[in-house]
């Protein structure tokens, strides 16, 4: 029995030199939760940083909230840092209507006129009670006149806008089908925003890609019951474009298909009055670098260059996305994005209709010499 004692201690003393270690290891790895996880990569790759584009280009997805209220010298660092961007042109899709409208326009554009565009918007307080939607009409069509180049709808339509009866107002609500006509009758676009990522709608759990957005922005959660589905939303939102076939509807955001490109494609063959933008949706461009290029081929005269939040650095990532092919680099906002991007490396004609061609074709009045 005695000669098996020193095998035993030998093992005690490995077993508890193993336990201290693993303690040791914990106590330096200390609390840090899955949100302060930010590993820096070893990977050893090309890196080129684009601070500039290639080719001018149409931000058609920005939003001045207090255009009219902008200083001279706000509006200067703005076109400063368009300029040094490469920005031909700012779409400000948050004009307001009426009084701020106008005054929006007369602020940002009368100094720069061929630099800046603005869009209107609807005010949907009252909708439903008579005559809402003739007073729409008409305040639309003298934002139009006042100098407005499009109308914005938000994404409250379809999900929080309630009419008189406390009804929700849905996107393809009949009443407002005199605003889409008028759009097209007058040949501006309408940028129509609706519903979300579709994530936001399922489960808070493990295999949902946007768990970390949700828990650190609860408020983006759209609980069963107080939402309609997702797929709903967007139905009445392609509803309008089959309605309305002599008005042009840019789909904001990829019409939240980014990650499915084929269907996006579908759409876009069903409805030939439609064009989209990538506004806050390049992080699922660049995890799919060679799909996305041959959709962006294919479809060069439909998509836009839109970026949404006015953020000069965050350009950045989206132009090193189209025109380069560097590898595994960092999303700029990791709560939209844990993965990293791939560059797609897009040709330069693609380029070209990407950031300022088909915006050409889209919003009106813009100055070809700012693409020469």
């Amino acid at each position: 029995m005695s000669r098996f004692l020193p095998l035993f201690a030998l093992f005690l003393f490995v077993a508890c030199s193993s336990e201290a270690q693993e303690s040791s290891s914990a106590d330096e790895m200390g609390d840090m939760t899955i949100e302060e996880f930010e590993p820096i990569s070893t990977l050893v790759v090309d890196e080129n940083i684009v601070t500039r584009a290639k080719f001018p280009f149409v931000d058609v997805h920005s939003h001045h909230w207090r255009a009219a209220e902008m200083s001279a010298g706000a509006v200067d660092t703005l076109i400063m840092e368009m300029d040094e961007m490469n920005m031909a042109v700012v779409v400000n899709l948050s004009g307001r209507w009426g009084e701020a409208l106008r005054g929006a326009v007369e602020n940002m554009e009368s100094r720069y006129p061929n630099r800046i565009v603005t869009f209107a918007n609807i005010d949907f307080r009252g909708f439903g009670n008579e005559g809402w939607t003739e007073n729409a009409v008409a305040q639309l069509r003298a934002d139009i006149e006042a100098g407005a180049r499009g109308l914005k709808i938000f994404k409250n339509l379809g999900m929080d806008v309630l009419d008189t009866e406390g009804n929700r107002v849905p996107v393809n609500d009949p009443r407002m089908d005199p605003v889409w006509a008028l759009a097209g009758e007058m040949d501006v676009p309408v940028l129509i925003h609706s519903a979300d990522p579709p994530n936001f709608w399922k489960p808070r759990d493990k295999y949902n890609e946007k768990w970390l957005e949700l828990k650190l922005r609860p408020n983006r959660y759209r609980p069963p019951g107080e939402y309609p589905p997702f797929e709903q939303i967007m139905d009445e939102h392609f509803d309008i474009m089959r309605k309305h076939r002599g008005t042009t509807f840019i789909s904001a955001h990829m019409s939240w298909l980014g990650n499915d490109l084929d269907a996006l494609a579908a759409k876009l063959d069903e409805h030939p009055n439609m064009v989209t933008e990538m506004g806050a949706i390049i992080y699922e461009l660049g995890r799919q670098p060679r799909k996305a290029k041959e959709f962006l081929t294919a479809y060069k005269d439909r998509v836009m260059m839109g970026k949404d939040s006015y953020n000069p650095e965050e350009f950045h990532t989206y132009f090193r996305t189209y025109e380069t092919l560097d590898e595994y680099f960092p999303y700029y906002r990791k709560y939209h994005a844990q993965w990293r991007l791939y560059g797609i490396g897009l040709d330069d004609d693609v380029l070209q209709h990407i950031y300022y061609k088909t915006a050409m074709n889209v919003i009106p009045g813009l100055d070809p010499s700012l693409f020469e």
